[in-house]
């Protein structure tokens, strides 16, 4: 379900009233984690943080006007979602991730390739999720995808 809202607050207002508590906690747990060349802002119709072009000219691959991707948020139909391309593109990070998430979390993890859902709201690991969005700088990220992704 991609949204057609232009900013972030009009994603929010957008969203189901039984969600926006666990997003926007998301969306802060973030935004106090991660480091902050990241730019937050609407990517693929959801919240996204991304590499801008002040840093990483190219973009990204698949659409080189859109700036490099990292995170995005979102509320699905079933769960709320974090894409993480880190845990995609970085093997280590994703046994890490997957080793500490019982520790953190009752529920199962149901994740496919980066993305992480969560459909039952009040059991994110919020702490586990800020854990996660320190473990990648900026210049780390880029020297990753350039080895995993771009041709």
């Amino acid at each position: 379900m991609q949204s057609t809202a232009t900013s972030i607050q009009a994603y929010l207002e957008e969203i189901p009233e039984e969600r926006k508590i666990a997003l926007t906690k998301l969306r802060e747990t973030i935004l106090e984690n991660i480091p902050k060349v990241f730019v937050e802002q609407m990517s693929y119709g959801m919240i996204g943080y991304v590499v801008p072009h002040s840093i990483y000219p190219s973009g990204y691959h698949c659409e080189p006007k859109l700036p490099l991707p990292f995170i995005n948020i979102a509320s699905q139909k079933n769960f709320i979602a974090l894409y993480h391309m880190g845990i995609y593109a970085k093997p280590e990070l994703l046994n890490w991730f997957v080793t500490e998430y019982p520790k953190h979390s009752k529920q199962k993890l149901d994740m496919g390739k980066s993305c992480i859902r969560f459909k039952k709201i009040d059991q994110i690991p919020f702490d586990l999720i800020a854990e996660l969005v320190q473990k990648i700088t900026v210049q780390e990220w880029i020297t990753c995808y350039e080895s995993s992704f771009k041709k």
